[in-house]
């Protein structure tokens, strides 16, 4: 770590601490082993072996740091009990979320720190209780993650492709996610409520969602979403929407928002099942419903004409069911004033 540098004695605990910290440390630490702030400019000067990643915390290397090192700059920058949240916690919990230039990082309301270079902080009067951790680098816990998250996104589609990665993944509950919403700001949090409220209607992916608004933009019959549909004891599947009135299911295939090549293979087979049972089966492509609303509109009303002209079927229905946990009903909860 100090090649380039006089002769000077080697500092007890400075490998240590490098090797813990991926080569970062701050100038607090620095100070307390015994390096001066004469000899941090010295390593940090131009050509030296060092840098500044962030006021007061260096790089014990040269070349561009990768993103880990940015982020335990952050949380040095940041201060004790900081939590990395957003964008950069979703990438480390394998949650599909658009890039971020900044990480973002949650403090203490009472820190008097400004955000600065690739660090936003987040000074809040909810601060997690508990945290994760990815090696030396400290995480907010997922439904905490993904509340911050999408409270910056401005594109609902983005809102429901996070939550929707988050809850099919099992990553964690829409109850947990309800939770965060109800103790988190009212501000940038609408979208979230409003895609929660899909889920509670069993919307489980962005490509249902465009679907759902689909149907409402065309006065169409509200589906039930995500049921499942059994002839006797006989499970014949899950439709994303579903009217039993005229025994018509609609599918909104897609590779992207489907848990695994597998889910999308099961959902072509079952079609072949569900129409053996008197079912209209309908299949939309994501961009079929996004770019030829009309088209699907009417592929849906003339199904639906046809399936209303013949007796029901004998096809028993079990709504969607959804885990709250201590939450309780999504709805009911959504009532209550969350905390500024």
């Amino acid at each position: 770590m100090l090649w380039g540098m006089p002769r000077i004695a080697r500092l007890d605990g400075l490998d240590e601490l490098l090797d813990k910290q991926l080569s970062v440390a701050s100038r607090g630490q620095l100070l307390a082993l015994g390096l001066a702030d004469h000899m941090m400019q010295y390593r940090v000067r131009k050509g030296g072996p060092w840098q500044t990643l962030l006021p007061g915390v260096y790089l014990a290397a040269t070349g561009m740091p990768s993103p880990y090192q940015k982020e335990m700059a952050a949380l040095l920058y940041a201060g004790p009990d900081s939590l990395i949240t957003g964008p950069t916690a979703l990438m480390h919990y394998s949650i599909r979320s658009a890039s971020a230039d900044v990480i973002d990082v949650l403090v203490p309301v009472g820190r008097q720190r400004l955000s600065t270079g690739f660090v936003r902080l987040h000074r809040t009067t909810q601060m997690p209780a508990r945290a994760s951790s990815s090696g030396p680098v400290r995480l907010a816990l997922i439904p905490r993650a993904v509340a911050d998250t999408v409270r910056q996104l401005s594109d609902l589609r983005d809102v429901r492709a996070v939550v929707a990665d988050a809850v099919q993944l099992g990553r964690c509950t829409v109850g947990q996610l309800a939770e965060e919403l109800r103790n988190g700001p009212v501000k940038g949090s609408a979208k979230f409520r409003s895609v929660l409220a899909e889920v509670a209607d069993g919307i489980r992916s962005t490509a249902e969602g465009d679907l759902r608004d689909l149907i409402v933009s065309a006065r169409l019959p509200m589906p039930l979403f995500n049921p499942s549909l059994y002839t006797g004891d006989v499970f014949l599947g899950k439709p994303d929407a579903w009217w039993p009135g005229a025994g018509v299911a609609a599918e909104a295939d897609s590779r992207a928002w489907h848990l695994s090549p597998e889910d999308w293979d099961r959902t072509r087979r079952r079609h072949d099942l569900m129409a053996a049972a008197g079912i209209i089966p309908l299949h939309f492509s994501p961009r079929e419903i996004r770019r030829e609303p009309a088209m699907v509109a009417q592929r849906i009303r003339d199904a639906l004409t046809s399936g209303l002209a013949r007796p029901p079927l004998p096809i028993r229905t079990i709504p969607a069911r959804l885990r709250f946990d201590e939450c309780g009903s999504i709805r009911n909860r959504f009532c209550r004033a969350p905390h500024s």
